[in-house]
């Protein structure tokens, strides 16, 4: 398969992002307690210990990212303290994993409204100085109304919660970019001589991921970001093409410029495909979190009579399996198949999540990686 070339991009230099693999691969909610809502015991913790042995065996295994989430309370309301609230802080845990995990790009997530961005680029641009240039930022525009709440910030419409993220985004690539103080006047945010520093070590800027599912999600992510992350929800390869093509014309057609297409996957790699299936129904049913659940989709206005019930059903598991993201269940040799799925259908780039992250990505080094190198989906 042809490799895919970013390397005319000046961040190829210290970022593994930009490499030529025809798949890149991540994990992702490594500080927090995964994207699966399930009870089972061996779950994820967001503990700092499990945290940095499965960097550090990523870092070893290849990967290209490692990226978290950010969460401020659970989606339980009554039960604040609910093991779905349980995140370590992305900032902080990106400057301290980068140290242990020197290849890989470390990125943060930050929510828009809980973060100024002044604050927020002088903290980015300290965790690309000390990772060498290997710093990436997901941006989140605000969704989840009770952390919004704790932050006395207010729970905007979908359309000014991207407005507010363009002004916030585009006073971080001022602060990055100028050495001379500047004055800013938005609707969200006013800013007064305002200079950070020192700059990061990526230039022009470090690369900005974002995940916008509306119309004006792919606008905004088409116009802002390096990385659009989009959640596939076909197996047709035609369909998922038609997606990830959308996005690039955007960014081509509109704003001159290139982006990459990621998506998000859940994995359960088993040595045959019954013990696979089994493994998922056990975590996904059998210790399916449906109080999580219930909770999520109450946020985001998920009401069961709007959709026929075998639909929702399959929305429901999807949603326990692993946030609603592509399949990777099966063999070695299945998921293998089914990245080479994705990539021949454009998307660049898998972040992936499992219920245990060190048997996880242990299985997946061994196993997946030399028959990815194998198919020429990547280089050794």
């Amino acid at each position: 398969m042809r490799m895919k070339s970013w390397k005319d991009d000046p961040r190829a230099d210290t970022n593994p992002l930009f490499n030529d693999n025809a798949i890149k691969l991540g994990v992702f909610g490594l500080n927090g307690i995964g994207i699966s809502m399930t009870d089972a015991p061996e779950g994820a913790r967001a503990d700092w210990g499990e945290s940095a042995t499965v960097a550090k065996m990523a870092d070893e295994g290849g990967f290209e990212a490692i990226v978290p989430y950010s969460r401020w309370r659970g989606y339980i309301e009554e039960e604040p303290a609910h093991r779905s609230g349980l995140a370590l802080d992305s900032y902080t845990w990106a400057a301290a994993t980068s140290q242990i995990a020197p290849r890989p790009s470390i990125f943060s997530t930050s929510h828009v409204p809980t973060i100024h961005p002044i604050a927020a680029a002088k903290q980015c641009a300290t965790i690309d100085q000390i990772s060498g240039g290997r710093f990436g930022l997901n941006v989140v525009a605000g969704w989840n109304k009770p952390e919004l709440d704790m932050f006395g910030a207010s729970m905007l419409d979908h359309e000014d919660r991207y407005g507010q993220a363009a002004e916030w985004i585009e006073i971080l690539r001022e602060l990055w970019t100028r050495d001379e103080a500047f004055d800013y006047e938005g609707r969200y945010y006013t800013i007064k001589k305002g200079i950070s520093l020192p700059k990061p070590i990526q230039k022009p800027m470090p690369p900005i991921m974002n995940a916008g599912g509306s119309d004006r999600g792919r606008a905004f992510a088409a116009k802002y970001s390096d990385m659009a992350f989009v959640i596939i929800r076909s197996d047709d390869p035609d369909e998922i093409r038609r997606e990830a093509d959308h996005y690039r014309d955007l960014a081509r057609n509109e704003h001159g410029r290139d982006l990459q297409v990621w998506t998000l996957a859940y994995v359960v790699q088993r040595d045959t495909e019954q013990e696979a299936r089994d493994y998922l129904n056990y975590y996904a049913v059998e210790h399916g979190d449906d109080r999580s659940l219930e909770g999520f989709m109450a946020m985001h206005n998920m009401h069961s009579q709007l959709l026929p019930k075998d639909v929702m059903e399959t929305m429901k598991f999807r949603l326990k399996a692993g946030h609603g993201g592509f399949e990777l269940v099966g063999t070695a040799d299945k998921i293998t198949s089914r990245l080479e799925l994705l990539a021949k259908a454009g998307i660049d780039g898998a972040l992936l999540n499992w219920v245990g992250y060190e048997d996880g990505v242990g299985r997946w080094v061994r196993d997946v990686m030399p028959r990815l190198r194998q198919a020429g989906l990547r280089r050794t």
